[in-house]
């Protein structure tokens, strides 16, 4: 049985607690005025500042406490939110990220700095360590004193609450502790026993309060059950002379007791009542370590060979039961493979919502105003690619900000607006995803370019060259436009690093530029990694897999047409010429054609070619293994597979091949 480490949970949740405070506070950024927002964070920092001492992280905690004192004073009206106060609670997030990962480190001289911060932000009034007394009450204080205002609160928490680690009774005694209170259990709607379960709850209470704190304080007692719960409160007296009474003068517990009885028999919900409790329960997730999906995901893998391996013994066997064992296994095994597929697919939210804060950190560092905008986000994607691409669009993001985007009096004097927008989308295509960096600044500047290129010697002086051609020079490694290093780019470290991992997950980068108007970088990358839909096909005496998202049809190609076409490899597609490579001669097997091939044309985008194999033998599902370390520099293919006679295919790289076809077609076109 595995045991779990208490303080790798914590940490994994304050990991959670960080990205939902940070949404929250670039939230807040667009309305600084949203409560909602505010009691968001304030209930973030309150949970924080709570497990952090519930697991002793002490330093954690009382870092913490001021960043909620701050934004209490914020919540109740004393100071109002502010881009300052929000930059500085950022930078403490950080601090606190810090102390979790090394609380024994020496952390004290920065969190001095970020607290004097902090207190700047809120004006300096009455310090965030302190609780300050609201100013409607310093007008009034004998009122406030010796006021008291009954209210009649009703509230029902939701059927999982229990489970969810909500107590109620800990609510009935924070109620108790504001005042005199009368409590009455409403249980009407507590099943059976046959009906019932354990972990729901059924009961609601009303509850008639007196007391001399604000409605506020009745407020924070609900403040982090209250999006899930049903609460209605009531004033049923104006403030009046308490005449001395006390919460502790009163016996509360009695009351309560005296009102909470035993269930009538006779009081059982009916069975719609209890199939609508059971529907309404909260969906219910599970938290698995990430290496346990892959190896499950190798498993899987496994099989799906296993699975191959047996319909070829059962192909070539006459015994019936044999054949629907493998056709079960082999239905089995799809089915699986696809459940497999879905748990390791996330949406591409989780990586886009990342750069919320890098584009505010940039545009503070910069002073250039960004806009960030989003589309697609619902797009799912392998986990082992979102994983892959974070640190690429990092570099993207940043080459855009500033390279692409200028300062805003630059922007007004062009013509635009004085905030740059930069657009992170993503969409699916077949089985890759297109995610897509697209600005609205100066463009690439070729001639620029071009000179940096020359100077580098990655071109001869007057060598001619494709437009595509010459954008991609700047993902070269050390390439750099920039007059002078910052903090941003300027050391022509980044871009070869996109192209590298782009390469490495089998995809392409697509680049699109105009003058004045902007960029557009567009990563072409798989969907999964792992196991693809393949046609297995033959060239010469060896097995090829072609990913089957790239296929778009199959043709016929006889030795006469091969010949006449010799010199220029072209076919005749629905009135459009397709290049085609023969993988024979790519390949260098050393035999005779076929009377027979076969054209397979794969497609990418707007670009198709044609693939001459011998033999198309049919669809197979892939699991795709890494080259060795040896074959590093082979380009043509992406991977290999284990088919279900053991033997091995090679797994074409379409994206390179399409690449050589585009390259002979122009070479044929200008030389003709």
């Amino acid at each position: 049985m595995t045991t779990l480490d208490p303080i790798q949970v914590f940490r994994t949740e304050a990991a959670e607690l960080f990205e939902q405070i940070e949404g929250g506070l670039l939230d807040l950024l667009h309305d600084l005025s949203n409560q909602d927002q505010i009691d968001a964070v304030f209930r973030g920092l309150h949970t924080l500042k709570g497990s952090g001492a519930m697991f002793g992280f002490e330093a954690l905690a009382a870092f913490t406490h001021h960043c909620e004192t701050a934004f209490d004073r914020v919540r109740k009206g004393e100071v109002p939110a502010s881009a300052e106060l929000v930059a500085c609670v950022l930078a403490a997030q950080d601090h606190m990220k810090a102390l979790v990962d090394r609380p024994n480190g020496d952390h004290a001289e920065e969190g001095d700095r970020l607290l004097a911060e902090l207190q700047a932000a809120v004006g300096g009034q009455g310090g965030i360590g302190t609780v300050v007394t609201p100013p409607l009450a310093a007008s009034a204080p004998a009122k406030a004193e010796n006021a008291a205002t009954t209210w009649k609160l009703s509230f029902r928490l939701p059927s999982n609450a229990m489970a969810n680690g909500t107590n109620p009774l800990g609510l009935l005694d924070e109620l108790r502790e504001l005042g005199t209170c009368e409590i009455k259990a409403d249980v009407s709607k507590v099943p059976g026993l046959n009906q019932i379960e354990p972990a729901d709850l059924y009961v609601s209470w009303q509850v008639t309060l007196t007391t001399e704190q604000p409605r506020s304080a009745i407020d924070d007692v609900f403040i982090f059950v209250m999006d899930e719960m049903e609460l209605q409160i009531e004033q049923q007296s104006s403030p009046t002379p308490a005449a001395g009474i006390k919460a502790t003068d009163t016996p509360t517990a009695p009351a309560a007791e005296k009102t909470v009885t035993e269930p009538p028999a006779k009081a059982e919900a009916s069975p719609a009542a209890v199939a609508e409790t059971k529907n309404g329960k909260a969906a219910e997730n599970v938290r698995v370590p990430a290496e346990r999906l892959d190896e499950l995901m190798d498993r899987v893998g496994e099989l799906v060979i296993a699975q191959s391996r047996l319909s070829q013994l059962a192909g070539s066997s006459v015994d019936i039961q044999l054949r629907a064992v493998s056709e079960d296994v082999e239905r089995l095994s799809g089915e699986l493979r696809d459940t497999m597929m879905v748990l390791r697919m996330v949406p591409v939210t989780q990586l886009f919502s990342r750069f919320r804060r890098l584009v505010h950190d940039l545009a503070r560092e910069t002073g250039k105003m960004i806009e960030l905008e989003f589309e697609g986000e619902t797009t799912e994607v392998d986990k082992t690619v979102i994983e892959r691409l974070a640190d690429p669009l990092v570099h993207l993001v940043r080459n855009s900000i500033d390279h692409g985007l200028e300062l805003p009096d630059e922007r007004i004097a062009a013509g635009k607006d004085r905030a740059g927008r930069v657009l992170l989308s993503a969409r699916q295509a077949g089985g890759e995803v297109i995610i897509t960096i697209k600005d609205d600044g100066r463009g690439i500047n070729r001639e620029r370019v071009r000179a940096k290129a020359e100077a580098s010697g990655l071109v001869q002086p007057g060598q001619q060259l494709m437009d595509q051609e010459l954008l991609q020079l700047i993902f070269q490694p050390g390439f750099s436009t920039a007059a002078q290093v910052t903090n941003l780019s300027g050391r022509g470290v980044g871009m070869d690093v996109v192209k590298k991992t782009v390469e490495a997950l089998r995809g392409v980068i697509d680049i699109r530029s105009e003058p004045g108007r902007g960029s557009e970088i567009s990563l072409r990358i798989p969907l999964t990694l792992a196991i693809i839909d393949g046609l297995l096909v033959r060239v010469g005496s060896g097995n090829y897999v072609i990913p089957l998202s790239a296929v778009e049809e199959c043709l016929e190609l006889s030795l006469e047409e091969d010949l006449r076409s010799r010199g220029r490899s072209f076919i005749s597609l629905r009135d459009s010429l397709v290049p085609y490579l023969r993988l024979r001669d790519l390949f260098r097997t050393g035999t005779a054609p076929d009377r027979y091939q076969k054209v397979v044309v794969i497609s990418t985008g707007d670009e198709r070619v044609g693939l001459v194999v011998d033999q198309i033998i049919g669809d197979h599902q892939t699991v795709i293994k890494s080259m060795s370390k040896l074959h590093h520099d082979v380009v043509t293919f992406s991977g290999a597979t284990i088919l279900g006679d053991g033997s091995v295919a090679l797994i074409l790289d379409v994206m390179h091949l399409i690449n050589v076809g585009q390259q002979q077609e122009a070479q044929l076109r200008a030389a003709g």
